[in-house]
């Protein structure tokens, strides 16, 4: 993936190997001390984006949204982008009307993608998508092989407009150059969890981000 352009507005924060943190520096559950190797974004950093985030978007509300939550490792992110997005105001200066709905959609076993997409939402669900505006929150885009096969299977429901926000974009030669609307943090290409992101469902009570160590993979690992 390219590096942002210094010439135009970095779209997101471009976190680099060398930007993270020691796990003595920061607090870290007793229970998660071996399993990880590094804070790579700090819980503070993420609010503050989080919040900016929300302002971005903001700004292009014009009309009533469904907020969809990709479950279960949006849903922190979620919760918060909400939060802040409800109190602000789109270029208009009007409120933005918000509505949710959750969609849980199953790519990974361990720390790769099993190349299967399995999406849940039922027919009727995903008929009453048709001529609204979706807002796509996601924690993050990997490959970039799920976001598209989910914004496939929504427009053949007919919706105004799909957007998609991301927390993390991971810059990987696996990515088939997708990019979403809206960026937290460009990534390095290691396997994190924290802020409700899971390795086979644990650290999702981890508020940073962080680098699963060596350790944490095999202890949690499926067989």
């Amino acid at each position: 993936m390219a590096a942002v352009s210094t010439t135009t507005e970095p779209r997101w924060i471009d976190v680099q190997d060398s930007m993270t943190f020691p796990l003595s520096c920061l607090t870290i559950p007793t229970h998660y001390q071996e399993d990880l190797s590094s804070v790579m974004i700090p819980h503070g950093l993420i609010a503050d984006r989080v919040e900016k985030l929300a302002q971005d978007i903001a700004i292009e509300c014009n009309n009533p949204v469904v907020a969809c939550c990709v479950l279960k490792g949006a849903s922190v992110f979620f919760a918060d982008l909400m939060k802040s997005l409800k109190k602000l105001r789109n270029s208009r200066n009007e409120s933005i009307p918000l509505s949710f709905e959750f969609i849980k959609v199953k790519s990974y076993e361990n720390e790769h993608s099993t190349g299967h997409v399995k999406i849940s939402l039922s027919e009727e669900e995903l008929a009453s998508f048709k001529g609204k505006d979706l807002l796509i929150v996601e924690d993050i885009v990997d490959s970039g092989a799920t976001m598209v096969a989910l914004i496939a299977r929504l427009k053949q429901y007919e919706p105004a407009s799909i957007k998609v926000v991301s927390l993390l974009l991971k810059k990987t030669t696996r990515s088939n150059n997708y990019i979403p609307d809206f960026v937290g943090f460009a990534i390095p290409d290691h396997f994190v969890v924290g802020y409700a992101l899971d390795y086979n469902e644990v650290f999702r009570d981890l508020d940073h981000i962080c680098v699963i160590s060596e350790i944490g993979k095999k202890k949690y690992a499926v067989a």
